[in-house]
């Protein structure tokens, strides 16, 4: 992650330092110079070092967290007032007042930074809805999901853990029917899952947990692997789920029944679009020997998947996934996940059939502003055909 931006942020603190040194110190004791382009250096070369990680995350997330808070909260505002100081230099030829603005803004984005890291990413929401059917059988009217996904528990651990166990107390206090994660349970490797297994275990519901895997559930952000070391890894992250209890759906399905109805949980593969998003769903042999009159619930992390596969190739009526995080930031409705995704949070209708995306727990990178942490308790309720 840190290799494809790493020409940017090498630029940006060597000019950062050019500016401060020429402006600011250039008068001043050689000591001050010395310290600061030894800051400089150091960061720069732990940039690197950084970047020269095997894999698209270093194994170690804690280093990469502790490297995002320096980055973030000391480097990242040297350089806004330093290019601010620039800019009103160049622009009313008053570089004094281009730093005081820079201040105000590094100040907001410094404090944005914080709040979105150390307070929002601790607030977890219960959100309800309602998803009516004229499918659904009757037996089920009033069935509860759980809706959970992106735990992403290799970001959970030391006081983050504390966020885990909340969303586990929280998703026990609904007394589910089922409960639904629709993927991205590790951020890279499975002993993530090692980790959290006796945490995660603990979820009870009366039908099970039902489970999908996600693109970070897979191998792609390892470091390149052998085919037999890529299938091992696979192996034990399943291995991992079904040793908690958890139903896992790999292109399958289960049937649910209840006073002689009965209605389909299916699971795909993730299904994406992209090197690092692994498209290995299957409707078809997800929904095996399911017929068009059974009542379908669809678990598949990558909601695009719904338009492309699921809509045209299946009658599924209720489909849900995560993957999106709602972007992680959202600011008065605008949010990075608009540019990437039709579907990237909450509730979608077409016609008779319905996409929920949940915005999840968590996320590699711990950041979340305006987009809380949120677990999802779905009502399945049966409409009648005159409504």
């Amino acid at each position: 992650m840190i290799a494809k931006i790493l020409l940017p942020i090498l630029s940006g603190l060597l000019c950062t330092g050019l500016y401060f040194d020429m402006v600011h110190l250039r008068r001043r004791h050689w000591a001050w110079r010395l310290l600061l382009w030894l800051a400089v250096a150091a960061l720069m070369l732990y940039s690197v070092h950084i970047a020269r990680k095997p894999g698209y995350f270093p194994p170690d997330f804690q280093q990469l967290f502790r490297y995002l808070d320096v980055l973030c909260a000391v480097a990242a505002p040297a350089c806004i007032v330093a290019l601010c100081g620039t800019m009103g230099h160049f622009i009313r030829h008053h570089r004094q007042r281009g730093e005081r603005a820079g201040c105000v803004v590094a100040i907001a984005a410094v404090t944005a930074y914080l709040y979105g890291t150390y307070v929002e990413p601790e607030k977890l929401v219960v959100r309800h809805t309602e998803y009516y059917s004229a499918d659904l059988p009757k037996a089920f009217h009033g069935y509860r999901i759980v809706l959970f996904s992106d735990a992403h528990v290799g970001t959970l651990t030391g006081a983050r853990r504390k966020l885990l166990q909340r969303a586990i107390d929280s998703i026990n206090a609904q007394q589910p029917d089922l409960v639904a994660f629709t993927g991205d349970l590790q951020n890279m490797m499975p002993s993530e899952i090692a980790g959290a297994q006796e945490t995660l275990r603990t979820i009870k519901a009366a039908d099970g947990i039902f489970s999908v895997l996600g693109n970070h559930d897979y191998t792609q952000y390892l470091p390149p692997l052998s085919a037999q070391a890529e299938e091992d890894s696979l192996d034990k992250t399943c291995r991992l789920q079904r040793e908690m209890g958890w139903t896992l759906l790999r292109n399958e399905n289960r049937c649910l029944r209840r006073h002689g109805d009965s209605i389909f949980i299916a699971g795909m593969e993730n299904d994406g679009q992209g090197d690092r998003f692994p498209a290995y769903g299957n409707v078809q042999q997800a929904l095996w020997h399911v017929t068009t009159r059974d009542f379908v619930v669809m678990l598949e992390h990558d909601p695009t998947s719904w338009r492309r596969k699921i809509l045209p190739q299946s009658h599924t009526q209720l489909t849900l996934s995560g993957h999106t995080h709602g972007g992680q930031l959202d600011i008065a409705g605008l949010t990075p996940a608009l540019l990437a995704y039709r579907e990237y949070g909450g509730m979608y209708h077409l016609n008779r059939r319905a996409l929920y995306v949940t915005t999840g727990l968590s996320g590699v990178v711990p950041l979340r502003l305006g987009v809380v942490p949120e677990i999802v308790v779905i009502t399945l309720k049966k409409q009648e055909n005159n409504h």
